[in-house]
């Protein structure tokens, strides 16, 4: 099979993603490649940030570039993180475990998957001092099994954190697992103990559930006060929460701490809710309504991160860490180890080829200064097309959509007409449950085949 050039040759993501399809499975590419529904929150996770410009600064020392910082007091050589992607065994045998060993190359943190095909003792096994991990949970209907999962994770000295993750309370429509074989229905992208329930040995026992078995296990009940109450009775660790997606949700999970110390502005890659928002508007709404998240919980960001200019914007509007799901499993499905080392190596120097030459070397120095406002802000844009009004967003909305209004304009547009529906009433009225219904916080490609 033509894997391609060699790994050393290739210079960026999509090219890695496209030797991965030609090599993994047909079950491996759709369940990776697979989003929900029209993939519309999947492709403009990417979109999004093609619409954001940056403003470099001139006569400014750039020999070097420094991108280490640290994600919840652990520190990393570089604020890209991999997110929890499961399955990894299904595109290379080196499974999750490959990712660790890559991310251990690099100083990159790692949360792992509650779905992963390997068990945590295995994957954080080779783990050195200084490297970092964090543990999704998915919590289940009968909670034994995750307090089981919780009592098991709190042994293992590498994992920092438990990252609870929110956005999928039930499987999301994915038509390319369907097609190419329902992937779930062997090995499962399961919410329970995951593929290595009741073994804590190095054997690999993927269970036999169907899709219905898998998102049956789900407690789709969670609420902030009882969820969050529940879990600090199991665990310790700091709690990151997975999966915001308003700025509303983002000021509530602020209130919540210490407890919880951080959260990630994610959609789940376009798993889940299809026309979701960009994780990167998530991030615009809480600088724009309730900036002072900034500044008692840390914010991460995943989706749709594919160049070094993206992990920098991200991090100019104040995020953290920013996170890579598909790309690292693309990577191990193209090359095994190697092919996540280039991943990461890939992002990494695009990333301080970028910093450079906006003239800021360190990450700690990038600010929404070094992005445009023309693109961020909702008040340039509502100046710059003063005769946009209720009807006008109405017409966009409808797909009267011309060259002057770019998906970018829409979607601020959307942020400044749900102001009202902002963070001040959740202020006004913090319920226990996260204020649901007082304060009226919620707004109203085709692909082929694989070749």
């Amino acid at each position: 099979m033509d894997k391609g050039p060699p790994v050393e040759n290739w210079l960026n993501l999509d090219e890695i993603e496209d030797v991965a399809t030609k090599t993994v499975s047909r079950k491996a590419w759709g369940y990776y490649y697979s989003a929900s529904d029209d993939k519309i929150s999947k492709n403009r996770n990417t979109e999004a940030f093609r619409s954001i410009q940056l403003r470099p600064k001139v006569f400014i020392d750039c020999t070097k570039c420094d991108l280490s910082t640290n994600l919840l007091g652990n520190p990393v050589s570089i604020p890209i993180y991999v997110c929890p992607a499961a399955m990894a065994r299904l595109g290379h045998p080196a499974g999750e475990a490959g990712i660790a060993e890559a991310c251990r190359s690099f100083g990159a943190l790692q949360i792992i998957s509650n779905s992963a095909s390997m068990t945590p003792e295995q994957i954080v096994a080779d783990a050195t001092e200084d490297q970092s991990f964090g543990w999704q949970l998915y919590v289940q209907s009968d909670r034994t099994k995750s307090e089981k999962m919780l009592a098991r994770i709190s042994k293992l000295k590498a994992i920092k954190f438990i990252a609870l993750t929110l956005d999928s309370p039930v499987s999301g429509k994915r038509e390319d697992d369907q097609r190419h074989g329902n992937v779930n229905n062997t090995m499962t992208e399961s919410s329970s103990e995951g593929p290595f329930e009741h073994s804590e040995s190095n054997a690999i026992k993927p269970e036999n559930q169907t899709e219905d078995q898998v998102f049956a296990g789900m407690d789709p009940s969670l609420t902030w006060t009882e969820a969050l109450a529940w879990l600090a009775k199991h665990t310790t660790l700091p709690i990151v929460l997975k999966g915001i997606q308003t700025h509303e949700d983002a000021y509530i999970a602020m209130k919540h701490g210490p407890q919880v110390k951080g959260i990630i502005l994610s959609n789940h890659g376009g798993r889940s809710l299809d026309t979701a928002p960009p994780a990167v508007h998530t991030l615009l709404e809480i600088r724009k309504y309730c900036p002072e998240v900034f500044e008692n919980l840390e914010v991460w960001i995943d989706g749709g991160i594919k160049r070094g200019t993206d992990v920098v914007k991200a991090l100019c509007l104040g995020a953290r860490g920013v996170g890579i799901g598909r790309a690292a499993l693309w990577g191990l499905g193209a090359g095994g180890v190697d092919g996540v080392k280039r991943t990461l190596e890939i992002l990494s120097e695009e990333t301080k080829t970028c910093m450079r030459l906006l003239g800021v070397g360190h990450v700690k120095d990038l600010e929404p200064q070094h992005v445009s406002q023309h693109t961020t802000s909702p008040h340039t844009w509502q100046a710059r097309y003063a005769d946009t009004d209720g009807s006008t967003l109405a017409r966009l909305t409808q797909g009267s959509l011309n060259k002057k209004y770019t998906m970018d304009h829409l979607v601020l547009s959307v942020m400044k007409h749900t102001a009202s529906q902002s963070c001040e009433g959740v202020k006004q009225e913090l319920c226990p449950d996260g204020c649901q219904g007082r304060c009226k916080r919620r707004t109203s490609e085709r692909d082929s085949e694989k070749p």
